[in-house]
């Protein structure tokens, strides 16, 4: 249950979509879509494609492609995938509700004002974003299938025999630093190109302190570029075995929703498991990263931490003692170097995701030629 004052900062609940206070252990209130906007049109859509496609994979056998996890996998893993998302979000917004003490921001800033939703959205924003969660579940399994039938062994099926574990669990390493390397310059490119922050990204960043359920809710482009250039690019360059791509996946969906969780704890299990890596983020960083709004050009990566040190756009912001790190202790933020400021040119700010794309062209050519 949340706290007594806080109840009293509790508006009414709006009809709809959204609920405009902070659900006081109701837990069917942290139920939602797929991307969690409680949206019966989305999560109706949701359901018509994967039974669809289920139907379609079991129906026609034939249809499954060489090297590859059948079709019938792929759509058990969408399912998957989507009631991970469900739970897991669920449950990192009833550790929101029942432990303030943990907060990324303080209880008294999340005085609730009529005209906004839980993370501080109005109507039309709000309005706005469903439509985008409608456009992002439909390009998104769009862009699924499609990979999954232009590109053999992509989502990679069982073997016999796998290599010695710890080559394996090098590989997936690698294969996270790779996907984030993408994902931190097209997230920094994002905010640096002035055209891409108004029409694009900014959507994202209405949700000034976020919650699990404001994860994927972003402009469709903006969702659609991340899994290009993210989990696709990575998986060309640095490819998973068929048990690692099931847990690089799975991890990915619970460390994104901890990122936008609203607490910095223990109870982040995720960020928790990786705080032996590199200069490691825990949730606070990217809760300051919203918290900035137009000011946020600062904590771009996902996972570890590394790319924001390397390339001087470290932030810890504020931040409970259960969750510092090493590098919050010591008070590192932020560094500068010409390159770093070079590369806040709004052109300039593409040429690291163009060099990845050129290593994946030539990546495939050469896995064409084989």
């Amino acid at each position: 249950m949340c706290p007594k004052e806080e109840k009293q900062q509790q508006t009414k609940c709006s009809k709809g979509a959204y609920v405009f206070h902070i659900p006081a252990g109701t837990w069917r209130q942290h139920f939602s879509s797929l991307l969690f906007s409680a949206d019966i049109v989305a999560t109706a859509m949701e359901i018509s494609l994967l039974g669809f496609l289920s139907t379609v994979a079991i129906v026609f056998p034939s249809l499954n492609v060489n090297s590859s996890m059948t079709l019938l996998e792929v759509a058990i893993y969408m399912w998957v995938l989507s009631l991970l998302r469900r739970l897991y979000m669920s449950y990192l917004e009833a550790v929101y509700c029942s432990f303030p003490q943990y907060r990324t921001q303080p209880v008294k800033e999340h005085a609730l004002k009529e005209a906004k939703d839980i993370v501080g959205r109005d109507k039309e924003q709000l309005d706005t974003i469903i439509q985008h969660d409608r456009l992002t579940l439909i390009s998104q399994f769009g862009l699924d299938v499609f990979i999954y039938f232009s590109v053999p062994g992509y989502y990679p099926s069982a073997q016999v025999s796998y290599p010695p574990m710890y080559q394996r669990v090098l590989q997936v390493i690698l294969n996270h630093y790779v996907m984030s390397f993408g994902m931190y310059w097209m997230h920094r490119a994002l905010h640096k190109n002035p055209y891409m922050w108004k029409n694009i990204h900014s959507f994202h960043h209405w949700a000034k302190h976020p919650l699990s359920r404001t994860t994927y809710q972003d402009h469709w482009l903006d969702n659609f570029g991340n899994a290009i250039v993210g989990h696709f690019f990575a998986q060309v360059l640095v490819p998973l075995d068929h048990d690692f791509f099931w847990f690089s996946r799975c991890f990915r969906v619970c460390e994104s929703l901890e990122k936008h969780s609203g607490v910095s704890c223990w109870f982040n299990v995720v960020h928790m498991s990786q705080r032996w890596l590199p200069y490691a983020q825990m949730p606070h960083h990217h809760d300051w990263h919203h918290e900035g709004h137009k000011g946020c050009n600062y904590t771009f990566t996902s996972i570890g931490g590394l790319w924001d040190c390397i390339f001087g756009t470290r932030k810890t912001g504020r931040h409970p003692a259960v969750a510092e790190t090493s590098r919050d202790r010591v008070h590192i933020d932020k560094t500068t170097s010409k390159f770093s400021s070079l590369m806040d040119h709004p052109v300039f700010c593409f040429l690291p995701i163009l060099g990845l794309s050129i290593l994946v062209v030539l990546k495939s050519f050469m896995t064409l030629n084989s």
